[in-house]
């Protein structure tokens, strides 16, 4: 009997859990704010293989532009650095004239054969010393012209910028920039010469 009464109890079925009548679920409710700032969230790309596959192509296409306009000159695709009326100007002016300084790079592949040729033939001592001072002397005094160059085209060109777009609007590195389009060969200077030899650009004063 003793054990039968408290087998029955102990299968007596629990109380159903009453569902809580105010509706709470655990965590406060959010406010307008909170609400607002969540739907003004970016949304993340669902397939992020198709997100990287679109900016591939688009940066794919910036570089096909770029490329192109280094070739044609079109301002809107230039890189920075080649970027402005300024530099366009200077590009044009070191296009249009015939300068020394280009011809360093040929100079100084020569200075590199005749040292190869000197290490792998058998040159007679004096003619070998005879024919790096040569070339050396030659490498040297190219370098020595350019920079003399430089200096006396750069002292000229400063004031036809001065004069065409105002001494303020020259952008700092101008001179550098000049330089090292000078010494680069014409048909190797990038962006692309657009003006033949002697086509120098046309300088309009700036309106005091």
């Amino acid at each position: 009997m003793f054990f039968s009464r408290k087998k029955s109890e102990s299968e007596q079925p629990a109380e159903p859990t009453r569902p809580d009548p105010s509706g709470r679920k655990g965590r406060p409710t959010p406010t307008r704010k909170q609400a607002e700032a969540a739907r003004q969230r970016p949304l993340v790309p669902s397939d992020r293989k198709a997100a990287r596959k679109a900016a591939r192509a688009k940066r794919d296409e910036a570089y096909r532009r770029e490329q192109e306009a280094l070739v044609t000159g079109d301002e809107r695709w230039l890189p920075a650095r080649d970027k402005g009326p300024v530099r366009r100007f200077v590009r044009d002016w070191v296009d249009a004239r015939w300068s020394a300084s280009e011809f360093i790079l040929p100079v100084m592949v020569l200075f590199l054969a005749a040292m190869m040729i000197v290490s792998l033939f058998k040159i007679e001592a004096g003619m070998a010393a005879t024919i790096v001072m040569g070339v050396t002397i030659v490498m040297y005094g190219f370098f020595g012209i350019s920079i003399a160059e430089a200096a006396l085209v750069w002292w000229h060109l400063k004031k036809k910028l001065a004069d065409a777009f105002g001494a303020d609007a020259i952008p700092r590195g101008t001179w550098f920039y000049t330089y090292s389009r000078m010494i680069m060969a014409r048909m190797w200077r990038s962006p692309r010469p657009q003006v033949k030899r002697g086509e120098f650009p046309e300088v309009r004063h700036k309106k005091r």
